[in-house]
């Protein structure tokens, strides 16, 4: 049986890089995202869900049971940007950011790490940013959202030590995905979606007694 990887907002950008990469080692993909338009082929297994509802989840966690296979690999990459500054964002900003960044990856995690901590094996990596690390004058709610993401992230791999069930944050930079449509700054200036692929799959290829607990990856230039 092939191993398993469950990737959220898996459709386009650093989640399509992830499931490419992954698929092509051999792993059949979840790939999971509210429009899975598209998504067909050999090792996908699409599933549409809007994780910000707690319904969304449950009914991706029903999924994946559904199946009796095990998960080796989940990736918590669902995530929303709305720009604003805490004094002056939309009402409902900050509800939006944490329950769609923050709650999904809670509530899918606590869903499928029972099973790895059983079977004392498995690697799950949340996709942060250097939003996590860094304030963004902008990014108001969303900066709150990944610092508490890398806040789960570590308190994760605290209680999962003793279980041998593998936890990694990603902190990417700019990265070129379709939330930069429109930008006049030059493609060089960015990260690709496969780098932050290539950056999981090495993590990921470590072996059993050790782990990468952090991966903060940048444009050669920069911060944006």
């Amino acid at each position: 049986m092939k191993p398993l990887i469950v990737v959220t907002g898996g459709t386009k950008g650093i989640g399509r890089a992830i499931v490419d990469r992954f698929v092509a080692e051999g792993f059949d993909a979840i790939v999971c995202a509210r429009s899975i338009d598209g998504i067909s082929g050999p090792g996908l297994l699409p599933f549409s869900a809007d994780l910000s509802s707690r319904s969304g989840v449950d009914a991706l966690v029903a999924y994946v049971e559904s199946l009796n296979r095990p998960v080796d690999v989940l990736v918590n990459n669902t995530g929303v940007f709305q720009p604003g500054q805490i004094h002056n964002e939309a009402e409902g900003t900050f509800e939006q950011l944490m329950t769609t960044n923050v709650g999904s990856a809670y509530h899918l995690t606590r869903g499928l790490v029972r099973d790895m901590m059983i079977q004392r094996k498995g690697h799950i990596f949340m996709m942060c940013s250097t939003a996590s690390i860094t304030p963004y004058i902008n990014g108001g709610s969303y900066c709150i959202s990944k610092f508490a993401l890398l806040g789960m992230s570590r308190v994760l791999r605290e209680e999962l030590k003793p279980h041998d069930v593998k936890v990694t944050a990603i902190l990417p930079g700019a990265t070129l995905t379709a939330s930069w449509t429109g930008t006049d700054l030059p493609e060089d200036r960015f990260m690709k979606p496969e780098d932050v692929a290539e950056s999981t799959w090495m993590a990921y290829s470590l072996s059993k007694s050790a782990v990468v607990e952090e991966i903060l990856i940048r444009p050669q230039l920069g911060d944006i």
